[in-house]
């Protein structure tokens, strides 16, 4: 395979730089079945929160504690924020695994991985296509959700402010752009998830191995996050951080915890991309 690619290089008209562009890679990811099934998950949910809401009634005054929930009802910036509130814990790692993880693997699956490299498609450019298209399918998750929460959540309950737990409220146009920068602290605070489903399948020929390992190992972070005993060592873990945006959503707003959560998910993130492509550099291909 190497006397291949060496050859197709130095072939008039070639430029690796022109393999399997990025555009190429997200239309053949958009029309794949799983993509549309996840975004239609994702769309969903903010109608399955509206009928429980119809069902169970007013969710304010069911407690001792006022917390976020109670405000689902308040305007459709509160109900954006539920619907986040809800779905980051895990839904929203779902997608990421599974676009960032379901890549190498898949093509490993379906032994067509070689016949990329042999087209050629140098290594490297194969992993960055993927990566990229990975990562941007993720990020259209995290924007699709909130998005059809703020519309299904106007249309039910009225553009207004968005109502603070603790008291006090945020300008309803203020709140929408502090949701999209929560969103995009989701999406930095989800790259550890991304790193290691795409480090995973970089290593195995089984998409579901690569998805499974990363939302099990995600889990895992949950679970040690929440034994207080580990005290300050829990600050290295990014499940650690995962709501620090709840923090924006005051009348005052306090980046300190987003700004220490996205430094950590950043660093094992680069960390876990540097090793997938260093691995799968060095990896033969027999699929």
């Amino acid at each position: 395979m190497s006397t291949l690619t060496e050859t197709a290089e130095t072939a008039p008209g070639y430029r690796a730089s022109r393999t399997l562009p990025v555009r190429v890679e997200l239309v053949r990811q958009l029309g794949r079945r799983r993509t549309l099934v996840m975004g239609a998950v994702l769309a969903a949910l903010p109608l399955v929160l509206l009928a429980a809401f119809a069902i169970g009634g007013d969710p304010a005054g069911r407690g001792r504690r006022i917390s976020l929930m109670d405000t689902a009802t308040a305007s459709g910036a509160n109900f954006a924020a539920v619907s986040l509130f809800v779905s980051a814990g895990f839904l929203l790692v779902v997608p990421v695994a599974l676009f960032c993880g379901d890549t190498v693997a898949s093509e490993a699956g379906w032994s067509s991985l070689r016949y990329l490299l042999a087209a050629p498609v140098p290594r490297a450019r194969l992993l960055w296509s993927k990566l990229v298209v990975g990562l941007g399918m993720s990020l259209a998750a995290m924007i699709l959700l909130p998005t059809v929460a703020l519309a299904v959540g106007t249309a039910a309950y009225g553009w207004g402010p968005l109502l603070v737990p603790t008291g006090g409220s945020v300008e309803a146009g203020t709140a929408v752009g502090r949701l999209a920068v929560v969103v995009l602290y989701l999406f930095a605070s989800q790259l550890v998830t991304a790193g290691l489903a795409f480090w995973l399948s970089t290593r195995t020929d089984a998409p579901l191995g690569a998805v499974g390992g990363a939302v099990g190992l995600t889990i895992v972070g949950n679970v040690l996050d929440a034994v207080t005993a580990l005290g300050h060592w829990r600050d290295f873990l990014p499940a650690h951080w995962q709501f620090a945006w709840a923090d924006l959503l005051q009348p005052h707003a306090e980046w300190a915890g987003m700004a220490q959560g996205a430094s950590v998910s950043v660093t094992y993130a680069l960390v876990l991309f540097a090793l997938a492509f260093r691995g799968f550099s060095r990896k033969d291909i027999v699929s």
